[in-house]
């Protein structure tokens, strides 16, 4: 984490297989912190110390009612059988009030607490009051179906195999990683918040792009510096996310490879430079005979591949999307096409996924609004991130616009951190990046243990904690040298925003400068958000949105992930009861947000 590395002055220099910018390599975890604390004079005049425990700022914006839902819904929350049995009392409660009945008392209660409201209109109040109070808002369109699981087996595996593996399966070299099993087909099992969409088929993701794109609008009209979330799963057919992040996946492991021969095994990520001689050699070995051709196409192949393409031509007509979904054969040395063939249909719908998010992005642009792409399982992951990073380089040139999610519970966290990191600043765009520490965690370890590969995640809570700090520090320390880095702090973990107001502090990093932001859920931790806000920090809130009926299965989850949080955190409660006799004392019985 030095700052004297020569590598991270972008040296153009480097041989052409540095260029391993899209490659996030996979070097062991060393979760240690790389602190460097400063003597900064003028910082320790200027700190901001901010008052989590101060009710007054941090329920300013709520009226009595609102208190009281919270402490309800809170409550509620930590009832194992309600939680437990959402789903079903969901149901009955629906059969037994009716229609408009239920959808009241929702709204009343954990709708009321959680949703914005029903559509991009119903939700502007909401917004316009919270940015009044200095919080601004991710829209998050939340319609999620209501599949049985069953259903969402069919539909996952009907979406993540493809032709080739249907006639002839197990002929291709496909990794168990990368393949749909059906067991795993019903992705929204051990999942906590994140929304789930399952491929029908092209028309529905067109669908799906219309809504973001409506959702765009409204982050645009809503206000001035808004972020609009979008999931890259509801963009195409999830089985060229799960291609193209096998090939990802086995060339960076085929650089891992080159790198061990050439003595450069266990450094960071960063570290690891192949000499291009030694893999001239290595690679034309296998084929003495044509060892020209070979070279050659080497040459042809490796930028291509190693770089895939900057994303105008990979969405380029001309190019074959299929040419690209090529590995390295170690034993050969030759380059293979990961599937024997790819049909017509498949071609078109990788393209198309790839125009989806194109039309996102510069929709993005015209209105102003900032685009958040969530991460996903480690199976489609890579080739997520890659994407992300394709619209980054195009698009961040002047701002940062598209921000890309790390998972910091994933131990390669920190190496794709800043691997992007490198890359970001080698070609002069604008890096953005949200932090969270990941949803998809029991998922992620129930379907390695089945499955039978290796756990993605860290071995446990302290060490997830300990590699958010680790990435945080990374790009807190990129943005002192070089203003272009932007980083989200999504986390309700007081700590971790101490923790962060503690560097920003050192560095003398001031919240106007709009770098670091915050982030957390509509309905939670407002003792975070609000105090933030007040304070000039630029802090979001996670404002999902849909029709009553239509959130549930995004709600009932909510319910689940909230159980755990809410018997841990007895503090919110506490401050919601402190404000609320605070108020009844003052004389507030009928108080009323002013703005």
């Amino acid at each position: 984490g030095s700052h004297e590395d020569p590598h991270r002055k972008g040296n153009p220099e480097l041989p052409l297989l540095q260029r391993i910018n899209s490659i996030e390599l996979n070097a062991p975890v060393q979760v240690d912190l790389i602190s460097q604390t400063k003597n900064n004079t003028d910082a320790q005049t200027r700190k901001i110390a901010i008052d989590f425990d101060n009710t007054h700022e941090a329920y300013k914006s709520k009226d009595n009612i609102e208190l009281l839902r919270s402490l309800l819904v809170f409550k509620l929350c930590t009832f194992d059988f309600l939680v437990d049995k959402n789903k079903e009392l969901m149901d009955l409660s629906k059969k037994v009030f009716g229609k408009w009945l239920f959808e009241r008392l929702m709204k009343m209660t954990f709708y009321g607490q959680f949703v914005a409201g029903e559509d991009h209109n119903s939700i502007k109040p909401l917004i316009h009051k919270n940015q009044a109070f200095g919080v601004g808002s991710v829209l998050d369109y939340s319609v999620e179906e209501d599949l049985t699981q069953e259903e969402a087996e069919k539909k996952e595996m009907d979406s993540c195999v493809s032709e080739a593996e249907k006639e002839s399966p197990g002929v291709d070299r496909r990794e168990k990683k990368y393949k749909a099993h059906r067991q795993f087909g019903d992705r929204r099992g051990g999942v906590v918040s994140a929304r789930t969409y399952f491929y029908a088929d092209e028309a529905k993701c067109d669908a799906q792009m219309e809504t973001f794109l409506n959702c765009i609008k409204a982050s645009g009209g809503a206000s001035v510096d808004g972020f609009s979330a979008v999931k890259m799963t509801a963009l195409g057919r999830p089985q060229f996310l799960l291609q193209f992040s096998e090939v990802l996946v086995k060339w960076r492991r085929f650089f891992n490879l080159l790198a061990a021969q050439q003595g450069k095994s266990g450094m960071d990520a960063l570290e690891q430079k192949l000499e291009l001689e030694q893999l001239k050699v290595r690679i034309a070995w296998s084929n003495t005979q044509s060892r020209n051709v070979t070279e050659s196409a080497i040459f042809i192949m490796f930028p291509r591949t190693i770089d895939l393409l900057d994303w105008n031509s990979l969405i380029n007509d001309r190019t074959k999307i299929s040419n690209l979904l090529v590995i390295p054969n170690v034993e050969t040395g030759q380059l293979e096409p990961l599937l024997r063939k790819f049909t017509v249909e498949e071609e078109k719908q990788m393209k198309r996924m790839l125009q989806r998010v194109d039309v996102l992005a510069k929709h993005a642009v015209d209105n102003g609004v900032r685009l958040m792409v969530d991460a996903e399982q480690t199976y489609f992951q890579p080739a997520i991130s890659r994407l992300t990073l394709e619209m980054q380089r195009i698009f961040n040139r002047e701002k940062p616009i598209i921000f890309n999610t790390y998972q910091c519970y994933l131990k390669e966290a920190y190496d794709n951190v800043s691997v992007d990191v490198e890359l970001s600043r080698r070609e002069g765009w604008y890096f953005g990046a949200k932090l969270v520490r990941g949803a998809y965690m029991y998922q992620e370890r129930s379907r390695a243990k089945e499955i039978g590969y290796e756990d993605p995640i860290n071995p446990d809570y302290e060490a997830t904690n300990r590699m958010y700090h680790k990435c945080l520090e990374f790009v807190l320390e990129e943005i002192d040298h070089n203003r272009k880095a932007n980083v989200m702090v999504a986390s309700h973990n007081e700590d971790t925003v101490k923790f962060t107001l503690e560097k920003m502090n050192e560095m003398g990093l001031s919240p106007t400068e709009k770098k670091v932001y915050f982030g957390q859920l509509l309905g939670m931790c407002d003792q975070i958000s609000f105090p933030l806000g007040q304070a000039g920090f630029p802090v979001y809130k996670y404002v999902p949105y849909g029709p009553v009926n239509e959130v549930i299965p995004y709600l009932s989850r909510r319910a689940l992930e909230n159980r755990g949080f809410m018997k841990g955190s007895q503090r919110e409660r506490s401050l919601l009861w402190k404000e609320l006799k605070r108020r009844l004392l003052n004389g507030q019985i009928l108080y009323k947000p002013v703005y």
